[in-house]
């Protein structure tokens, strides 16, 4: 297929209704999972063939200055964040006292014999497991075929896989294919799923750093909630206290929401949302660890004063279906990176779309998940994260340019860049 040909019949396409029923070659689902629409360049060959996959560590082309954060700011690894370990006195005060040091690099380079090479970001190791067996599964096989070598993965993998390690290294796999065939095809990624669903993607900050948010020009913001059932009533106090806090620097009308991170018990949830309700918070983000579906029915059951929302760490479509049968979650949340790659996150929101749910991804604005975001009308916001307060000007002109900050009445929009593929701007070290 030549990009004359893509452009033409790419929108017309269309990403994210459900589909007619057809399934990609080789492919074959249980039938009571809606399909995504089809992509118009799977009905093509590419000429392209994998001759190999590598684990690679990516730096930016154009390296921004390295500074240290304002003393005193908020930033997700050296600062108290309540978590499932907070319940350790020896890992309660901050994550980078149980987060791994060092699994090998999370970003693979696919290669093709036109020399066309797709960078792909995953989750925790999955260079490893990319590199030492699907490359086994892929070499020799059309890029394009996203579908069908999503297929051949999983099922290659199943036999010790099914989440964790095994399909971050398929997320990482399945983005380098989509950022080989965008390139290409010479056009986004956004436009090979149909194109933009809208001229600006609203925009909410998550971390603590409320007055930097706000100063930016946020009206939406995702606190990381410090504090969980070890730290008795006097946390929840202090939690209670950041969220009037944000309140009152956001104004009536900002949105507030709460990032838990698998920390809670139902039961210290429950209070947190009564404590809250006069604060009028959007939405409680991942309360319960995320294999208690029953314990997020019961939740989102009991819980009237604001929305569940859940996902992050779930994964691929069968995952999603448990947490649509349980009821368990009025928005998902999944990572393009952990939770089977794009392909698969296409059939995450189909299923989402017929329950009514919106999808809201983590990490929305990252390495190439902005272009899911942009083209899909079932997903209203994305999250970004501010650099760290305290760097030099260049920092925040780079961060607003990359992705196409706007400011209006909803605050921070984004859209994602216009370069072929993801568009990165990367090189490996």
């Amino acid at each position: 297929m030549n990009r004359r040909t893509f452009l033409r019949t790419s929108v017309a396409g269309g990403i994210l209704g459900l589909a007619d029923g057809r399934r990609a070659r080789g492919q074959s689902d249980p039938a009571d999972f809606p399909r995504p629409a089809p992509l118009p360049f799977l009905r093509e060959t590419s000429k392209l063939k994998i001759t190999a996959i590598r684990a690679v560590r990516l730096v930016p082309t154009r390296p921004l200055p390295h500074y240290q954060p304002a003393p005193g700011s908020w930033n997700t690894s050296n600062v108290e964040v309540a978590n499932p370990l907070s319940i350790y006195p020896r890992f309660k005060p901050r994550r980078s006292l149980f987060f791994a040091d060092d699994l090998g690099p999370d970003t693979v380079l696919v290669e093709t014999d036109k020399g066309i090479t797709g960078f792909g970001h995953g989750g925790p190791a999955a260079g490893f497991v990319a590199e030492r067996h699907l490359a086994k599964l892929l070499v020799g096989e059309d890029p394009f075929q996203v579908e069908r070598l999503w297929d051949i993965m999983w099922r290659g993998t199943l036999y010790y896989g099914r989440k964790g390690v095994a399909v971050h290294a398929i997320s990482a796999v399945d983005n380098a294919l989509w950022d080989i065939a965008g390139k290409a095809l010479q056009a986004p990624v956004y436009r090979l799923l149909g194109g933009a669903a809208r001229e600006r993607v609203p925009c909410y900050c998550t971390g603590n750093n409320i007055e930097q948010a706000v100063q930016f020009g946020f009206k939406k913001i995702k606190l990381a909630i410090p504090h969980g059932p070890a730290d008795g009533n006097l946390g929840l106090e202090k939690n209670e206290q950041l969220v009037q806090r944000a309140r009152q620097l956001l104004g009536p009308d900002g949105e507030i929401m709460l990032d838990c991170w698998m920390a809670f018990t139902e039961a210290y949830a429950e209070e947190l949302a009564r404590r809250l309700e006069p604060h009028r918070v959007y939405w409680m983000e991942e309360c319960l660890m995320p294999d208690d579906y029953a314990g997020m029915r019961r939740l989102k059951a009991k819980i009237r004063s604001t929305r569940m929302a859940t996902g992050e760490h779930e994964a691929t479509r069968y995952g999603f279906a448990l947490l649509a049968d349980y009821q368990a979650a009025d928005i998902w949340q999944p990572d393009m990176f952990w939770c089977g790659g794009l392909t698969e996150l296409r059939w995450i929101d189909a299923l989402a779309r017929t329950r009514g749910i919106p999808v809201i991804p983590h990490g929305g604005w990252r390495s190439g998940s902005a272009h899911f975001v942009f083209a899909n009308a079932n997903t209203p916001w994305c999250e970004m994260f501010l650099p760290w307060p305290g760097g030099p000007k260049e920092v925040y002109e780079r961060f607003e340019e990359e992705h196409q900050i706007t400011r209006g009445p909803e605050g921070i929009s984004m859209r994602p860049p216009d370069r072929p593929g993801f568009g990165f701007e990367l090189r490996p070290a």
